[in-house]
């Protein structure tokens, strides 16, 4: 028998996160137990590691009385107030060739939007947090972004294959989005672009999104979608920044237009 269930409506964002931290735990377990991390399963771009862990860490939300949308499993109870949307290993390719940066990713949304989120580094055990209104932290302590403006100053981690030299100073690619999006959240990087059509869904970047917003930094769809979604097949190109002038100079080098909003 599960603890019990988060209560709802009304429920406590500290009850909500140690849940998390639960079902993020079951994950690290569950991954460490796998010798092999190389085969795949039937389904295109999908580990078994990534169905392993989804076994562990479903019912595990599930009966914390949240609702789940898994990137592996699809959507439980959706008629739940809160639901946790999970991506078990974001960064699978880098967890099977034994690469540092793969992470255990989720976030709790309620009717107004992404409420707590936790991203893990399974690697390292480094540690991000998030909870509306109440800030960012890594391993317990708050974070800020960073302050850079110009993009040709900027440090920009990219996810896909640019066109060109877009005019940073400096790229990486380093195959994790949502521990991309916390390095941004932590001023390790000055921002991020998704260079590539119909790769991300919301289990990639909500819970480094939430991240990001609380340590001050901006994230947005570049098609200007709303990024907050329960929908299994949606796909999003999100960008985010540190500073506003950083922002509208990664929209500019896409062609991007500014969303009417």
């Amino acid at each position: 028998m599960g603890r019990p269930a988060i209560p709802s409506p009304g429920v406590d964002d500290a009850a909500v996160l140690d849940l998390l931290e639960r079902a993020a735990a079951a994950v690290r377990v569950a991954l460490h137990a796998v010798e092999d991390r190389m085969p795949m399963t039937e389904r295109a771009g999908q580990y078994a590691i990534d169905v392993v862990t989804d076994d562990v860490v479903v019912p595990i939300l599930l009966d914390g009385g949240v609702g789940v949308l898994s990137e592996e499993s699809g959507l439980h109870e959706a008629g739940r107030d809160l639901v946790v949307v999970v991506d078990p290993v974001d960064g699978s390719t880098n967890a099977s060739r034994g690469i540092p940066w793969y992470a255990t990713s989720m976030c709790a949304v309620d009717a107004d939007g992404a409420r707590v989120a936790l991203v893990e580094n399974l690697a390292t055990g480094e540690r991000f947090d998030a909870v509306r209104g109440g800030g960012a932290r890594r391993n317990g302590s708050a974070i800020t972004t960073g302050t850079v403006r110009r993009l040709d100053d900027a440090v920009i981690a990219i996810t896909g294959l640019a066109a060109a030299d877009l005019g940073w100073h400096q790229f990486r690619s380093l195959g994790a989005a949502a521990l991309d999006l916390c390095a941004v959240a932590c001023g390790r990087l000055d921002g991020w672009v998704d260079c590539t059509i119909g790769l991300h869904g919301p289990w990639d970047y909500l819970g480094g999104m939430l991240v990001c917003t609380e340590a001050g930094a901006l994230v947005v769809d570049g098609e200007g979608r709303e990024l907050v979604t329960l929908e299994h097949g949606a796909r999003r190109r999100p960008i985010a920044a540190a500073t506003p002038e950083l922002l509208d100079a990664l929209r500019r080098i896409r062609g991007v237009p500014r969303p009417s909003s």
